[in-house]
């Protein structure tokens, strides 16, 4: 193991360097094509059996280690998101209202390196690494779903991945056997009343009164209707009915998500949704529209798999803290390879203590301590050898 810890230490320039390179030229999601063509491009410079558009803009690429054994995943995400940089760092966004604002840049420098360390290794690999880059993770339906459809997983007996996390300080490892991410739905809901003259609302049907008394309503369901002990969150993002001073609104339009855990408190949110929006509407005589869109599943990383990575980790140069993390209610679509394939998904702390300010995921100013870059690829370096080195035998036939 010590060999592949070196071998990392000696090209963290270059990883550091791929991730300023993807941060300074990014990509929004179902957009990616450059970047898809430099991850293909470093793949073939290394020999590797590659696949391109894989469900899309996917790519993914195989080596096959000299000995036989099972056959292991590592995926990282590389999309973007619609945000203005406000960073000063040296290798800002190039791109306008395009940034790397959640560490997608990092997963793929991380996994890039990585794969190159362990292509040198390629002697001693006891199976086969699949790594699969995978596009549009942050917009629904995501890029899992369609790149599993297109075979990504096709023979992998196990999945490991990664995400950096700009709040946990750099040097921990958090893990969690079960749910560790919520399913995040998205709702739109479109009241119809009818519009006048702001001096006679009594010839109107206000949209921005029953709007207002719907945000209130919809509220009481997780607060008074969802059991305490069951977390879950629904919230309005966006209220738009834009007028004249003098006019009341015809029309109003919401979007919001809801995230949850459990699959039925998921069914049951969005049935009382349904109810109180018709319940608040008929009251003052409004008409609406409602659509509730499911997005990605729960993820719920496998017991054994994700043991055995918080126990590895313990050892891992770099790594200070490996603990148990309390689910967050982000999601993401790594929930899909889970529900085909046993593995795990854990963060990797990539806040600088010594940072002033420190900013949460899809903020402008958002940044990483890159070593948590080096660390990742540690860990997930090291889960793969072991991996290996314990299934190897049971994988020959």
């Amino acid at each position: 193991m010590e060999k592949l810890f070196e071998k990392l230490d000696e090209i963290y320039d270059e990883i550091v360097s791929i991730r300023r390179y993807l941060h300074e030229y990014p990509e929004l999601s179902f957009e990616e094509v450059k970047t898809a063509e430099y991850i293909a491009t470093y793949h073939e410079k290394l020999g590797h059996d590659i696949r391109t558009g894989v469900g899309g803009n996917g790519v993914v690429a195989y080596l096959k280690g000299d000995r036989p054994g099972p056959t292991i995943a590592l995926r990282a995400d590389f999309d973007a998101l619609p945000i203005l940089e406000q960073t000063d760092v040296p290798f800002k966004s190039k791109n306008d209202g395009v940034m790397h604002a959640c560490g997608h840049d990092g997963h793929t420098a991380t996994l890039l390196g990585l794969a190159k360390v362990l292509n040198s290794m390629k002697a001693e690999l006891e199976g086969t690494v699949v790594f699969i880059h995978q596009h549009a993770e942050e917009l629904p339906p995501g890029g899992a779903i369609s790149m599993i459809e297109d075979g990504c997983l096709d023979g992998v007996d196990v999945i490991f991945g990664t995400h950096l996390q700009a709040q946990m300080p750099v040097g921990e490892i958090g893990y969690r056997v079960g749910a560790i991410q919520a399913a995040p739905d998205r709702f739109d809901i479109k009241i119809q009343g009818r519009g006048g003259h702001g001096a006679y609302p009594h010839q109107t049907i206000d949209s921005i009164v029953v709007g207002g008394q719907l945000i209130n309503n919809l509220q009481q369901i997780v607060s008074r209707k969802v059991d305490p002990l069951d977390s879950a969150v629904l919230s309005v993002t966006s209220f738009e009915a834009k007028n004249p001073y003098n006019v009341i609104a015809d029309y109003a339009e919401m979007i919001g998500t809801v995230r949850t855990f459990k699959e039925e408190t998921r069914d049951f949110i969005e049935k009382e949704m349904e109810r109180v929006v018709r319940g608040t509407c008929d009251v003052n005589g409004a008409d609406f529209e409602f659509t509730y869109t499911r997005g990605y599943p729960t993820l719920i990383n496998h017991k054994e798999e994700t043991e055995f990575v918080a126990k590895l980790a313990e050892d891992v140069p770099g790594v200070n803290k490996v603990a148990e993390t309390e689910p967050v209610m982000g999601g993401e679509d790594y929930a899909y390879y889970l529900q085909h394939v046993k593995g795990t998904f854990f963060f990797t702390g990539a806040e600088n203590p010594e940072w002033k300010d420190s900013y949460p995921h899809h903020h402008p100013k958002f940044d990483i301590d890159e070593r948590a870059l080096l660390i990742a690829a540690k860990v997930l370096g090291k889960a793969t050898l072991e991996y290996m080195k314990v299934h190897a035998k049971a994988a020959v036939k």
